[in-house]
């Protein structure tokens, strides 16, 4: 795997935990009614999912940059 393939999956690996964090505490907010709180944990989880998915785009570039042509 190229160094580029590999960078965006670390950065992916990062997104999808603070997506995980962020979800749980929505579901924590969502459980003691703050749903204001629990909207903000949502989005900010839904921001880092799509991040983690750039990211994982990314790599699979680089993957067929370095593999695609033989």
């Amino acid at each position: 795997m190229s160094k580029k393939a590999a960078e965006h999956h670390k950065h992916a690996a990062t997104h999808h935990a603070e997506a995980a964090k962020h979800h749980t505490a929505a579901a924590t907010h969502h459980e003691a009614g703050h749903h204001e709180k629990a909207a903000h944990h949502a989005h900010t989880a839904a921001a880092h999912t799509e991040h983690a998915t750039e990211h994982t785009s990314h790599a699979r570039k680089a993957h067929a940059e370095e593999h695609g042509t033989k």
